[in-house]
């Protein structure tokens, strides 16, 4: 389960690189993965990134259907993934498999608890019948954003028009554009595609935040219990990039607990690679929850 900070690991030494070789799962018998949970993240918290896991299930369902590409994935984060309690197990439930598609739902486990759930969508693409594609949005360049302190050697980050996207005194429309640049760039469709999907989560609750003044990402887990329950992204072929990519993120509503934010990535020459959405829980913290050390809290 995500924590849609801003700052996920300060304390550890990420980098590109290695989120790339936690993502690449190793087999472990019939339709059964094995994943790593890496190192804690800020002030060492324990609850690894959901959208981490959605990048292993991504790989997981391509290293299946190595003849197919993945298209699209949904994940539900169900119970949170701790980063001390040993190896996440990936298991494939293959729904339907033929020529030209295949589903699969993939239940990512931790000490024989079913965690996540993520139903993923192969296919083989073929020529267009028709095209269009949603334009990029005309918004600040990379060079003339806001370089955000999201430490991960080889990851670059600036956002438009907003200098600190965790500060409750950060106040604008329920909109957020996020500029990425990362070296390596994989040249593995399945590593490129989860290294896309892993970002899809971390600011969908800050994007929500930002049109109400006097909360923000800085409160969670203190004041307000926040963390990003369902991810949803689809891949657009053909599926590569260099240079700078934009995500966009629009919050369309928020009410009741929950929030809602869809999003696009394009590339900094304008073409769509994929677009993506997430449900996310905000709500007051209970009571109960302050017995749980703040690492741990959702």
């Amino acid at each position: 389960m995500t924590t849609d900070s801003a700052h996920p690991s300060v304390g550890a030494q990420w980098s590109v690189q290695g989120l790339l070789d936690l993502f690449d799962v190793t087999p472990d018998g019939q339709d059964r993965f094995i994943a790593q949970t890496g190192p804690a993240g800020e002030d060492e918290r324990q609850v690894v990134e959901g959208t981490q896991v959605l990048a292993q299930a991504i790989v997981a369902a391509a290293k299946k259907f190595p003849d197919k590409s993945v298209r699209s994935a949904h994940a539900v984060f169900a119970r949170a993934v701790m980063v001390a309690a040993g190896p996440v197990e990936l298991e494939i439930d293959v729904v339907a498999e033929g020529r030209s598609t295949a589903t699969a739902v993939i239940a990512a486990k931790q000490n024989g608890k079913r965690c996540i759930t993520v139903t993923v969508l192969a296919d083989v693409p073929t020529a267009d019948v028709i095209r269009h594609q949603l334009s990029r949005p005309d918004v600040a360049a990379p060079a003339d954003a806001n370089v955000a302190e999201m430490p991960m050697a080889g990851r670059e980050l600036r956002l438009v028009d907003v200098v600190d996207v965790n500060s409750p005194d950060e106040v604008g429309p329920p909109e957020l554009y996020a500029w990425l640049h990362y070296d390596p760039i994989p040249s593995r469709d399945d590593l490129a595609k989860a290294l896309i999907a892993y970002f899809t989560g971390h600011l969908g609750i800050s994007t929500t935040m930002r049109a109400h003044a006097g909360i923000g990402t800085a409160q969670s887990h203190l004041t307000v219990s926040t963390a990003p329950m369902t991810v949803s992204v689809s891949f657009h072929e053909p599926f590569s990039w260099d240079g700078w990519l934009l995500y966009s993120h629009e919050s369309t509503q928020v009410g009741a607990g929950m929030s809602y934010v869809r999003g696009a990535v394009h590339t900094e020459s304008g073409e769509l690679i994929a677009s993506f959405a997430q449900d996310a829980l905000i709500r007051p913290l209970r009571t109960t929850d302050t017995a749980i050390k703040e690492q741990s809290r959702l």
